[in-house]
């Protein structure tokens, strides 16, 4: 392996002072966009990445692993005292990255991509750590293939959609097999017919996967749904959920005092997500809806709110901490030489918990998916 670019190298390939490179790794807002862009290309095409201390650059090893993630806080979990249930997706990961890190003797350092410059804090936390780990899409192509010149790197959910990441490690859950699982029992055990998924506007690829598994299993059953779904909120939160469900029960006010009967009214609201699914249980509470009675509300993740709610959500268990285990073992065995050449991708299965708001309390789950 060629020796890593330096900071001189970045400097002179870029035509500014060893000082201005730092700065702007450093305080990217204290350099003028123009030669703060110059400077990360300079940066991009030797491969550079800077290093978080002088032992890193001596040895090439720190001795932690990275994450990087989109910020998915939910400002609806603010105020739950109990801290389990407040766990969401991405803390969920965090949990079992740190946990498989802790027992190979490896420290994690966290970063949420936060709006306004991913560019610079990805290449922060880059170079303070010997493998990074990444949620799809949260961090720019051509700026992972930078980083996996020098250090391992693992793409966490989503399809590898872009072909240049092909030979980076992945770990995504069975998205698809699980939203049509968990479809196929309302349609077949239930016998409901006239479902409403609800979506996100961004066009995230797990939750396209579980819009995929909603309409295949709808066709099967012969239930029209539409090419897109019902509603698409722009945020994957309980107040969003909320609003979705005050949308879905107007419309279908609406259809009721238009046709004069209630023969067409929506039995099922299923959601891309728990959050939102648990948004729209309190909204439907606060409007006398009863659910399962009049609706059937479903989720997606199995965070721990959605069995603490009430009434417990019906949902598609993700296996949320093993999928951050994976990622730290797979980054652990690239830099201790434990790997093939090939990239490894893995689909971990999923469990449909089959809860209050279908009406199916105490039935069971199922495993779908292949590892």
């Amino acid at each position: 392996m060629n020796a890593a670019p330096t900071v001189y190298d970045v400097a002179e390939r870029s035509g500014v002072s060893i000082a201005t490179v730092s700065r702007v790794y450093r305080n990217p807002d204290s350099v003028r966009a123009a030669t703060r862009e110059r400077v990360l290309a300079a940066a991009r095409e030797l491969g550079y990445v800077p290093s978080g201390n002088a032992r890193g650059l001596a040895s090439r090893s720190t001795g932690v692993l990275g994450l990087c993630f989109p910020d998915y806080a939910d400002p609806d979990t603010a105020d739950i005292e109990d801290d389990d249930a407040a766990m969401l997706y991405s803390d969920q990961i965090i949990r079992g990255m740190e946990r498989a890190a802790r027992r190979h003797g490896y420290a994690l350092l966290i970063a949420a991509s936060l709006e306004g410059g991913p560019e610079s804090l990805v290449a922060k936390v880059a170079g303070r750590v010997d493998g990074f780990a990444v949620l799809a899409r949260t961090v720019p192509t051509e700026e992972l293939e930078v980083i996996s010149r020098r250090q391992p790197v693992v793409m966490l959910a989503g399809p590898r959609a872009d072909p240049s990441l092909d030979h980076l490690d992945h770990v995504e859950v069975a998205n698809e097999d699980g939203q049509y699982e968990l479809t196929r029992h309302l349609l077949h055990d239930h016998g409901l017919r006239r479902l409403a998924y609800v979506g996100v506007d961004d066009t995230s690829p797990d939750v396209e996967a579980r819009f995929r598994g909603f309409r295949r299993a709808c066709a099967e059953a012969g239930v029209d749904t539409g090419t897109e779904p019902a509603l698409r909120m722009p945020m994957m939160t309980q107040a969003e959920g909320a609003r979705a469900a005050d949308l879905l029960c107007d419309t279908d006010s609406d259809t009721d005092s238009d046709t004069d009967t209630d023969g067409e009214r929506l039995e099922a609201f299923v959601f891309a997500n728990d959050q939102m699914a648990v948004g729209a249980l309190q909204a439907l509470e606060r409007r006398g809806v009863r659910v399962p009675d009049d609706v059937v509300v479903t989720g997606f993740d199995g965070i721990p709110l959605s069995r603490l709610v009430r009434p417990s959500l019906t949902t598609v268990r993700q296996p949320m901490v093993r999928l951050g285990e994976q990622a730290a073992e797979l980054l652990i065995g690239r830099l201790r030489g434990q790997s093939g050449d090939e990239p490894v991708s893995l689909v971990l299965p999923v469990s449909v918990a089959r809860r209050e708001s279908c009406g199916c309390a105490g039935k069971g789950t199922g495993t779908f998916g292949a590892v």
